[in-house]
């Protein structure tokens, strides 16, 4: 799961509100030279995490305590040998394995360490109970479908290896059912170039639009989804809303003060055209591998009335991710020549006034992974969501 939970959802929300508000953070150069030793190296991560990071109001890390201990570590390293700096990943890993940040990547640009990286998220959740690698759930859960069901599978929009796979159908003819393995939704639906993605997603929103009275509700699937494009969260979920739809509050950064923050602004999904009020339960299903964008899915569709969420709690990175820092000049930055580090752009908390960051949303009913039975054509979360229908 390397460098995965790289894009991430918000875009329109955040760059709208920010816009509005014509909020600009007021901020010092930070040296962004190419570091000639390691102290240099140390001074920069240091000193960029210390303004760039946006959850040093609650993350419980002591920053200041990582300074004294490994800056004089740091300033017996040479730049230019192999060891040292293979130690210097052990110290970067040793230093951020506290940091709640979900989305928090180091990647190494030194020959020497170009395969290294440092994910504390990934580690600490390997170390919990129950944690599970991402899982193909679409394989067992065509058996529950009816036979009219459609899967789409596309390599243009594939993801750490794994084209875009999305399946749409109804289970006994009167439950609608939607997964994606990973959010590109809306690029290959408006692509000027035929996808198998397209026919899908058309199907869908033909039904969500003519809507059969006889539907009890619907499914939802995003389950071991990374996450992934912006502009999906309006794409998908505005479909099923007509006006806009709360679902919580972002922060961010407006000085160099570990703790300048601008106030909360309110975050909206807004509906699409022609968009109807989907009057029907809706079931949200996620794993504790739902990061990113699909924990922005499963926290818009809780906001909604008559919704569930089954499964696992999810992944915990739910800090948006913006690539402008010259908009917001804080989250994620480099060390050149040496260090890239991926890092929230804003902090996001709920609409029930709680940030899941380093978390996760936990489930109203707790359905945990089963590979035996998954193996045996049975997938209990969805049977779970069924059921719930009936």
């Amino acid at each position: 799961m390397q460098n995965i939970l790289l894009k991430y959802w918000l875009s329109i929300i955040l760059l709208c509100l920010f816009i509005c508000f014509s909020c600009k953070k007021v901020v010092f150069p930070i040296n962004n030279h190419i570091p000639q030793n390691f102290n240099d190296v140390f001074e920069q991560f240091w000193n960029k995490m210390n303004v760039n990071y946006v959850y040093w109001d609650v993350d419980t890390t002591n920053w200041n305590a990582m300074y004294l201990k490994y800056k004089p570590l740091f300033a017996k390293l040479d730049l230019n040998n192999t060891a040292d700096i293979k130690k210097s990943v052990a110290y970067f890993k040793t230093m951020t394995k506290t940091i709640i940040d979900g989305h928090y990547y180091i990647s190494f640009t030194k020959n020497a360490v170009i395969d290294s990286f440092v994910y504390p998220a990934y580690d600490k959740k390997m170390n919990m109970s129950g944690f599970h690698s991402p899982y193909a759930f679409y394989k067992v859960d065509t058996g529950y479908l009816d036979v009219n069901y459609q899967l789409g599978t596309d390599q243009t929009y594939s993801y750490g290896g794994q084209p875009l796979t999305v399946l749409y159908g109804t289970i006994q003819h009167n439950i609608l059912f939607f997964s994606c393995n990973y959010f590109s939704l809306s690029k290959a639906y408006y692509s000027t170039t035929a996808n198998k993605i397209q026919p899908v997603l058309n199907s869908f929103f033909n039904e969500l639009n003519s809507f059969n009275t006889n539907i009890k509700g619907l499914i939802i699937d995003v389950r071991s989804n990374y996450g992934g494009d912006l502009n999906d969260l309006h794409f998908l979920i505005g479909r099923l809303i007509d006006k806009p739809l709360l679902f919580g509050y972002t922060q961010y950064k407006i000085g160099n003060g570990k703790f300048d923050y601008s106030s909360w602004l309110a975050a909206y999904i807004h509906p699409q055209k022609n968009a109807k009020h989907l009057n029907i339960p809706v079931i949200v299903l996620a794993d504790n591998v739902s990061a990113s964008l699909a924990e922005a899915t499963v926290m818009a569709i809780k906001a909604m009335p008559n919704s569930i969420f089954v499964g696992e709690a999810t992944f915990g990175a739910t800090g948006p991710i913006i690539s402008d820092n010259n908009l917001y000049n804080d989250g994620s930055f480099i060390v050149p020549n040496f260090m890239s580090v991926q890092t929230s752009s804003s902090k996001f908390k709920y609409i029930d006034g709680k940030i899941y960051e380093g978390k996760g949303l936990s489930p109203d009913f707790f359905v945990p992974f089963n590979l035996s039975t998954l193996q045996n054509a049975t997938d209990p979360q969805l049977e779970k969501a069924i059921h719930l229908l009936k």
